[in-house]
Formats: structure tokens, sequence, C-alpha cells
């Protein structure tokens, strides 16, 4: 086992206190599904424990959504210890590649994988997660991978055939952290996901590492036997995105600022930027555009940056959202941004306009929803 330092992240805590496989030989039909015009479809995971689904909305041409089908995952949320408003801690629970959505049930240690068919969803498989408590997905053309948070954290993959996924054991890797780390929302691992170009798999830390570990992806998929790692002493790295220069836009929660990095060919990371929010507990990013959006929890707030070509961070604004300000989404045509807020389990919905400012035109609920993370928008 690694050894590590554990951070604790007092924005974090203040921000829970405060803010308050087996393919399956048929599909599972929606619940209360309506039928409307709609320029495109939001889907949103609730982490219930009692039952994990995605709901599906209608994206009217304003932008508003409105509720059309809710899809049962085969499997349940789960709740990491001392977590309030973000249950699984992490960004990129549910994520999509071409038709398929993948969503993660991490009370069960397992994945589900969906066939989207318009704006419907077709339940494909339920897989192990090949660890515990699965919080985020990384997936290309040809393989998908889970990050597991809980007994140390790892890495699992799954070859992707025509999009049914096969479980290979020899792509898990072990990530070594301290199991017993406390409390778990601050000290898990955060988030996976590939570079654009699919040459790494990128991890974030959160506490327990503060550091961002890359490996390299072989043939079809396959890992690297061990990662590159960039430690980021205290500043807790969360959530991240790219830029369409393949810049990595990390949050660090640890100072509650926004970073922006190189990815270089030998798995190392270069600081380019960083900039303080001034918000509490900023986790949570998305990348559209040029426009960095960062979510902070505990300030119910998002902050808007511009992202040079050298990857340099302009502030542009702070909008407000309702309490609990966790993963975001924009939509493909780059018109809207949906915004988890998971103290009252919501979706707020803003327009994007000129240079990436914000509009609050709405929200709607996400039934089963508070503390819940996961979200998709076409």
């Amino acid at each position: 086992m690694k050894l590590r330092t554990r951070v604790i992240v007092p924005a974090l805590a203040a921000a829970a206190l405060v803010t308050s496989g087996a393919p399956l030989a048929s599909a599972t039909p929606a619940l209360h599904r309506t039928h409307h015009d709609s320029s495109g479809t939001v889907f949103v995971q609730n982490d219930d424990p009692n039952g994990n689904a995605i709901l599906a909305y209608d994206r009217s041409r304003s932008g508003t959504l409105r509720p059309d089908g809710v899809y049962p995952t085969g499997g349940k949320g789960g709740v990491l210890g001392g977590s309030q408003i973000d249950h699984l801690a992490s960004q990129g629970s549910l994520v999509r590649q071409g038709d398929h959505l993948y969503a993660v049930n991490a009370g069960s240690d397992t994945i589900t994988n969906f066939k989207v068919v318009g704006d419907r969803l077709v339940k494909e498989q339920v897989i192990n997660s090949g660890g515990d408590f699965p919080v985020s997905i990384a997936a290309s053309r040809t393989a998908v991978y889970v990050l597991n948070a809980r007994d140390g954290g790892s890495v699992q993959g799954y070859l992707n055939v025509a999009g049914h996924l096969i479980k290979v054991n020899a792509w898990n890797r072990q990530l070594g952290f301290d199991p017993a780390a406390s409390p778990e929302f601050t000290s898990t691992p955060a988030q996976i996901s590939f570079t654009p170009d699919r040459s790494r798999l990128v991890i974030s830390t959160k506490g327990d590492g503060s550091s961002v570990e890359t490996f390299g992806v072989g043939l079809l998929g396959a890992l690297s036997s061990r990662p590159v790692v960039t430690p980021l002493d205290g500043r807790v790295p969360f959530g991240f995105d790219f830029d369409s220069r393949g810049h990595l836009i990390t949050t660090e929660a640890g100072t509650n600022s926004i970073a922006s990095f190189a990815v270089r060919h030998n798995g190392t990371i270069d600081l380019l930027d960083r900039a303080l929010t001034g918000q509490q507990a900023t986790c949570w990013v998305v990348v559209d555009n040029g426009v960095a959006y960062a979510s902070n929890a505990g300030s119910a707030t998002i902050s808007s940056y511009r992202i040079a070509a050298d990857g340099s961070l302009t502030p542009l604004a702070t909008t407000a959202t309702d309490p609990g300000t966790v993963d975001a989404a924009v939509s493909t045509d780059g018109r809207n941004l949906y915004v988890q807020t998971g103290a009252a389990g919501l979706v707020d919905e803003f327009a994007i306009g000129a240079h990436g400012s914000l509009t609050r035109i709405g929200s709607v609920a996400v039934p089963s929803g508070a503390g819940g993370e996961g979200i998709v928008a076409r």
C-alpha cells in the first residue's frame, strides 16, 4: 500500500454541515413517461439508496426542462460518510459515450449500461464494478473504466464491444489509499476520465492523495502498470474537465481555486494558471466553448472563467444557484447549463449568453434526488 498524507478539507466539511455484469434479457420500461416536442434530453441520476434511477427530462427550445421518464438502474445508490449534499462526492458518475449511457450504483458495487434510443433508455447490462463503492466512469469507443472509492480505491476496466461491456480482470488497478481515512467524502478519490486524445486515463484523488494520477492507455484500452503521480499538496483536486486544446481544468477544494494544466506525453501535468474563486467548497467544473463553470457547494454559486489559448484563466462572473451546488452539464448546442443542487434535489436551469454569461430560467425537481450527483445533457 502506498503511504499517503491525508488532508482534511475545512471548506468541504463546512459545506456538508451548512447546506443541507450480466446482460439483461429485456429492457425495463420507463415509468410515468410523457411526450413533448423538444430540442434535447437531459438525464439525471438520483443516487437513491433504496433504488437508483435515471430521470429523463425533455429540454424545450427555451431550455427549460419537463419530466419525461424514470429509468431504474437495477442497483442502489450510496452515501459516503460525512456527506450531506454530495453523497458520491464525485464527478462523472453518469457518462454518455455515443449511444450508450453508463451509471454507477455505489450501494450495489455495480454499473449499469443503458442503450440510448432517441429520448429513451434501454437497460442492457448491470455489471460488477470490480471494487467497493463506484463513483465515476470514463468511457471511450473501445474501453470503459470505473473508479471505486472505498477499500483503498481501485480502477476496473471493461472492453467495449459494440456497446457490450466485457470485464477484463487484468485491467484492474489498486490505488493504495488509506481505507480508514475519515471523513470519507473528503478522502476518497473523486473522478476518472480519459484525456481527449484517449492516450491517458486521469484520476483526481481529493484529500487522501491530494494529487492527479495518470495511467498510460495502450492497445484497446489496457493501462500501464502504475500511474504517474503529480502531487498538489493541500489543494485537494476534485472535479475536472478538458478544454478544446486538451488542457486539464480542475477544481481545488482545499484552496477553493480553479487551475489549468498541460498534460505531457510522459503523464506529468504542468501548471499553466490558477485562480481563487473566493467561494466555499469549489468542487465541480464543466468546460464548454472556452469557458469553465465551477460549482461552489458551500456558497451556492457558479464561478465562470474564460480559458485562453495558453491556459490562462480570466474571471467572468459569479452566479447564484439553489443551495448545494454540485454536478453540472452543458447542452451539446452550447445554449444551456444545467446544475444539480443537492440540498433539495433540484436541477437549476440557465441560458448561456454572449461570452459565457448565465441567466437563470428556472429549476426542476428530481424525485428522491437530494444529495444525488450525475448529469448528462444533449
